[in-house]
């Protein structure tokens, strides 16, 4: 008789989950749907997306199903992201005329890159949007749309005329530093054997780079700054500001995030911060010893240094082949050894965080993806939609989930190009 009753309770809780969960799913199905629909309707705008040194190429091809890297035509369909910032990077090197020139050259190729996927290789599913309205026009058509950015003022040297030319080219914006100090201003992450500042923030040539800047229309970006220059540059600048790809300090302690006074500043300018999916910007991982060793192992084989600061800022020394072949094996290392993961949840805790302290009109959206950049749930192009299915969870209207995905960077942006126009005509 016991067990008799015991099996007719079971098969009774079990029914009663069953119902109590139902609308639970429900629930899930609805948000998703309605998720759905506002991420069809909205234009995203992922601001920071890198490219490798063979980028258009057969080795690198973006429009190639098959290939792994985070961001491709496909996975932009896919995922419903419309536009990306694909970013001509060049890491920081010696500042001689030897390294400037080499770094103008490698700025060069990066650009002919991202033209060549656009005009020669896929001129029929890709187009790249030099103004604000473009960014719209082009959506309309049903194409995706490339901008481009700049991740290093180091390229223009010392030559202010390199910045129309860079204009010319379709960048629209520049990071005015990357790892390590330049001619610019002082970096968040020195590089090995430089002091903690070199300029005390924007240098005098920084002043005359950011009114360049702002008489052309390409708009400043703070991301990879020390504090000292992102409120120097927030002063200087006579058009609203970006960070192309940084996180809110607050949330998480790191060189790389901006503290809520640096953010308060940048709301104060009528600037942007697009908030980044990079694991380790987003949150602090505890690290396993096995992952330990073999990172450690890696970076010895590699040249580097062994603690995690000193690989960061010394990447650069690396070529881009090196750093290509040094992401693919620790790509093995995270499926291996992998971190406590950091989540699109995690990643939407700064969004939280930046808006509710300056406002849903001065917060955007970015991955660094092929850069080091991705979260669970949002580790590529094609997971996109995951986004906006978070912002949704957590009671974000249309209109706020608009905003957050690409209008207030269009908006700091055409208010760039208007403080150019204004200057021109003098």
């Amino acid at each position: 008789m016991n067990r008799i009753l015991v099996f007719f309770f079971s098969i009774l809780l079990s029914t009663s989950v069953a119902f109590a969960q139902q609308p639970t799913r429900t629930a899930d199905e609805a948000l998703l749907a309605k998720a759905r629909a506002i991420h069809d309707r909205v234009i995203t705008i992922d601001t920071h997306d890198d490219i490798s040194a063979d980028f258009a190429t057969e080795k690198d091809d973006p429009g190639n199903p098959d290939n792994p890297r985070q961001v491709t035509l496909q996975k932009m369909k896919a995922g419903g992201l419309d536009a990306g910032f694909f970013i001509v990077y060049v890491g920081q090197g010696d500042r001689t005329a030897e390294g400037n020139a080499s770094a103008y050259n490698q700025a060069v190729k990066k650009f002919d890159a991202i033209h060549r996927m656009a005009e020669t290789m896929y001129p029929d599913r890709i187009e790249i949007a030099y103004t604000a309205d473009d960014v719209t026009r082009i959506q309309k058509k049903g194409k995706l749309i490339a901008c481009i950015g700049i991740e290093n003022g180091w390229p223009i040297g010392r030559d202010l005329r390199k910045l129309k030319e860079f204009h010319d080219r379709g960048g629209r914006y520049i990071t005015l530093s990357h790892n390590g100090h330049n001619d610019i201003c002082d970096s968040a992450n020195p590089a090995a054997g430089e002091p903690e500042a070199e300029h005390n923030g924007v240098s005098e040539f920084g002043r005359q780079v950011i009114a360049e800047m702002n008489r052309l229309g390409i708009m400043v970006d703070v991301s990879h700054v020390s504090k000292k220059t992102a409120l120097d540059a927030i002063r200087f600048s006579k058009a609203p500001v970006i960070a192309s790809h940084s996180g809110a300090a607050a949330v998480n302690k790191n060189p790389r995030n901006m503290d809520d006074e640096t953010l308060l500043a940048l709301r104060a300018n009528g600037g942007v911060i697009q908030c980044v999916a990079l694991g380790s910007f987003v949150k602090t991982q505890p690290i396993p010893p096995e992952r330990q060793k073999a990172v450690a192992e890696l970076r010895r084989e590699f040249g580097l240094p062994e603690s995690q600061g000193g690989m960061r800022r010394t990447m650069q020394a690396l070529s881009e082949e090196q750093r290509t072949a040094f992401r693919e094996r620790m790509r093995s290392i995270d499926q291996k050894h992998p971190l406590t993961p950091v989540t699109v949840s995690d990643f939407v805790d700064h969004v939280d965080h930046a808006v509710k302290l300056i406002g849903i009109d001065h917060v955007g959206i970015s991955s660094d993806f092929d850069g080091g950049g991705g979260v669970l749930g949002w580790n590529n192009a094609a997971e996109t939609l995951n986004v906006t299915v978070e912002l949704v969870r957590r009671g974000y209207t249309e209109e706020q989930i608009a905003k957050l995905w690409g209008l207030n960077l269009l908006r700091v942006w055409k208010d760039v190009e208007r403080v150019s126009t204004q200057q021109q005509r003098g």
